[in-house]
């Protein structure tokens, strides 16, 4: 992990400043308010680029560089404010390790996604959290047709580098797909 990322976000964390930054899997620029930091990974309050707050994401830290403050912050923060968006409270989300936050992000939301960059950057694999062990992560995936799989699937907690929850996509699936079957 990176001191001076983790600086850098733990003053922003304190400041309750936008930020905006890249990751090493992406070259689009990421924008959103740091609302906690662990060992590893960090919780961001998402800002899309249509300018509204989009959910939840959890990134490694060591993934992330050019960290700074948003350079269109006052626009941005009027234009929110204007929306009515205010930013997140602090959600109940325990940072400590992957599959801390896989438990915790579970319980608190019916969706969660992950993403396993190293191994395909492409895909995020969407789903209700069944269980998290030692190494991986029991997931009920729902399809991009919102249509809930019949089977789980395992993700190794080692691969996953980044999780999101909250968002506007999952909430549309979840909104579409309902509930899963009882029969898992």
């Amino acid at each position: 992990m990176s001191n001076s990322v983790s600086s850098q976000l733990t003053q922003a964390l304190r400041k309750r400043q936008l930020i905006r930054f890249k990751r090493r899997f992406e070259d689009a620029t990421i924008r959103g308010y740091v609302l906690g930091i662990g060992p590893r990974f960090f919780l961001l309050a998402l800002v899309s680029d249509r300018i509204w707050f989009d959910g939840f994401e959890c990134f490694r830290i060591a993934d992330v560089r050019n960290v700074k403050p948003d350079p269109y912050k006052k626009f941005m923060e009027v234009a929110l404010g204007k929306r009515g968006e205010k930013i997140p409270l602090k959600i109940h989300l325990d940072l400590a390790s992957i599959s801390k936050i896989l438990e915790s992000a579970g319980r608190a939301f019916p969706l969660v996604a992950i993403h396993r960059e190293q191994i395909d950057p492409d895909v995020c694999w969407i789903g209700r959290v069944l269980s998290v062990g030692r190494e991986s992560v029991s997931l009920l995936e729902i399809g991009p047709d919102a249509i809930w799989d019949k089977v789980p699937s395992e993700h190794r907690l080692k691969e996953i580098t980044h999780v999101n929850f909250g968002g506007d996509y999952e909430n549309a699936l979840y909104l579409v797909g309902g509930e899963p079957p009882a029969k898992v």
